[in-house]
Formats: structure tokens, C-alpha cells, sequence
């Protein structure tokens, strides 16, 4: 495909859209093709804005936060839940027992409440509430 765009952009005019189109691609093309190099790396970043959709949504309401210390409170939030989701962990079971076990947990070990750290433990914990 790259050869072809190559081949096609020099048989049209400079200023037209198409060739800025065909410019745009070739000059990000190491980018465009990185997802065949790596079978991780998703072709877009539909889940991410997918994820970010109700941050859109509720914009306006966020206006009214409080302070930029309430936003950097509900950004923080968003995050941890988004992770959450990312890693197969059931968002509400996770706050539970991150909010149940923070206060008597060491900061040094913050670490043991990542999401994916505490994905096994969510099944009893489940069983037992």
C-alpha cells in the first residue's frame, strides 16, 4: 500500500485534498503500520475513547466539582475504575475492598491494592460479603 500511495501522490496535483491526505498517511506511516509488528497493539484507540465517553457526557456537570481538587478527585476515580475494568476486575467489588483495607495497609506496599494485584482476592472476599 505504501509503494502505491507513493506511486499515486506523484501524478496529482500538490494542492488538492487527496494529496494532503496521502502526505498525512506517508509521513506517519511508521506509526500507521506499528500494530502489525506487535499482535498486542490494538489498529485503534476505540476502547480508550469508548472509556472516556461518559467523561464527555458529563462535562458539564463536572463544572461544578467544587474546586480543582474535587476534579483531580473524580479524574482519580476514573482511573482507577477504568483500570479495574482494563484487568477484568468488577469495579465495585475492587473499591470495596480497597476502601475496606487502606487504612491499616502499609504505604510502602500501596502497590498490593493495583487492581491486578488484588484480582485473586476479590473471589472471597465476594463469597464472604
Amino acid at each position: 500500500m505504501e509503494v502505491w500511495l507513493r506511486e499515486t501522490v506523484s501524478t496529482l496535483s500538490r494542492k488538492s485534498d487527496t494529496t494532503a491526505a496521502i502526505q498525512y498517511a506517508l509521513n506517519r506511516w511508521a506509526a500507521l503500520t506499528r500494530y502489525c509488528d506487535d499482535g498486542v497493539i490494538e489498529i485503534d484507540n476505540s476502547a480508550a475513547e469508548r472509556s472516556l465517553r461518559g467523561v464527555a457526557l458529563g462535562r458539564k456537570n463536572y463544572l461544578f466539582a467544587g474546586a480543582d481538587s474535587g476534579g483531580e478527585r473524580a479524574a482519580a476515580m476514573y482511573s482507577l475504575i477504568g483500570t479495574a475494568k482494563l484487568n477484568g476486575v468488577d469495579p465495585e467489588a475492587y473499591l470495596r475492598h480497597v476502601l475496606a483495607h487502606v487504612a491499616d495497609h502499609r504505604i510502602n506496599r500501596i502497590d498490593d491494592l493495583l487492581p491486578w494485584n488484588v484480582a485473586g482476592k476479590l473471589q472471597s472476599f465476594n463469597a464472604n460479603a
